[in-house]
């Protein structure tokens, strides 16, 4: 099922983030899952192919619903997926005579795509806060700060005096952008998956694109056809959490930078020790943004391999999804609460080189 972003307590510690892990966790998709197929019995006795008792007792069953968390692993590892072992136990939570309702013309796909789609819905609105938050935090402190005189760098020689205003654009214009590529985005992204076996709502008996409508409206996403091997959303998403981790990357390069003693630019509010040389205060939290920007670089290059889906499912990238994207997703959302801190922390000092 989900996979940990960071399963090392130490290493959480530094680069962690418990507010999106916790969407990221198996209690989460499991949450979602049974969202997903309680909306679709719903939806399904809206169109007719259910009996609304049938309905009603899925809905009870997946409120109650207590999982073997045994089964469920043995099938993950049995099938690669845990959606056969999960619908299993859901029917038999139901009962007869309705058990046979549950999962009615969906396949594995729709209900774990649908699933991640529900928790990557409370995600982006985590992400599109801390944007939020981090561009109001730069734009007080170009406020307070930006007619301070800098020097500015370029190829890493003095180049000519700028403001601290002139650097803070430079962070902060990029953010401007993201935030407006999330909201564009997040349409494209929060689509409800329901296609059945091969994609194509078959098994519903001509009513597969209204039972899609009435399911995605159930759970507030939005519609769209099948999308079972067409990944470029997951794909585009993954983009952004690049650009996004790069531009927080960028930030924190330059504040590596400025707050070298020989150069004195930035006053950091914290910094961290060092076991041999106690006068020190080492930029961690502006290092971390640098290599959070790194891995999710590198991790992009990967995801991006999972839009490579041989016909109509693919087991080994969807696979591949799993493994990769809830990295990307809390590196992005750490880096973006690191940032804040860091710059809410921050102060520049006028630049000695400059003023000569």
């Amino acid at each position: 099922m989900a996979m940990r972003a960071h399963p090392h307590p130490l290493l959480q510690a530094l680069v962690g983030d418990e507010a999106v892990e916790a969407f990221l966790s198996d209690e989460a998709e499991l949450s979602a899952l049974l969202e997903t197929e309680a909306a679709l019995a719903r939806a399904q006795a809206k169109a007719g192919l259910i009996e609304e008792v049938a309905a009603q007792r899925i809905a009870e069953a997946c409120r109650s619903f207590q999982p073997d968390w045994s089964d469920l692993a043995e099938g993950l590892a049995r099938d690669g997926v845990v959606v056969p072992a999960f619908v299993r136990q859901l029917r038999a939570a139901v009962g007869e005579p309705h058990a046979k309702a549950v999962h009615l013309g969906a396949t594995s796909q729709d209900m774990i795509d649908t699933a991640l789609v529900l928790r990557l819905k409370g995600v982006v609105e985590i992400l599109g806060r801390r944007i939020s938050d981090l561009t109001s935090a730069l734009r007080d402190l170009r406020a307070r700060d930006g007619a301070m005189t800098l020097m500015a760098h370029t190829r890493m020689q003095q180049a000519l005096p700028f403001t601290a205003a002139d650097k803070i654009d430079t962070w902060l214009q990029p953010l401007e952008r993201h935030a407006e590529r999330l909201e564009n985005l997040a349409p494209r992204l929060l689509v409800v998956q329901l296609g059945g076996p091969v994609g194509t709502r078959c098994e519903m008996k001509g009513h597969g694109d209204a039972v899609a409508d009435a399911v995605a409206e159930i759970l507030g996403l939005g519609y769209g056809p099948s999308w079972h091997s067409q990944r470029d959303r997951i794909g585009e998403f993954a983009g952004f959490l690049s650009l996004l981790s790069g531009t927080l990357g960028k930030i924190g390069q330059d504040l590596t930078l400025m707050a070298q003693n020989e150069v004195g630019e930035v006053r950091l509010a914290s910094g961290g020790g060092s076991s041999a040389m106690p006068h020190k205060s080492n930029p961690v939290q502006a290092e971390v943004l640098i290599a959070l920007a790194r891995y999710n670089a590198g991790l992009l290059g990967t995801l991006h391999q999972a839009l490579v889906h041989e016909n109509e499912r693919s087991g080994a990238a969807w696979t591949l999804e799993w493994l990769v994207l809830p990295q990307m997703v809390t590196a992005t959302a750490a880096g973006l609460h690191k940032a804040q801190a860091l710059v809410k922390g921050m102060s520049f000092l006028p630049s000695s080189v400059a003023a000569h």
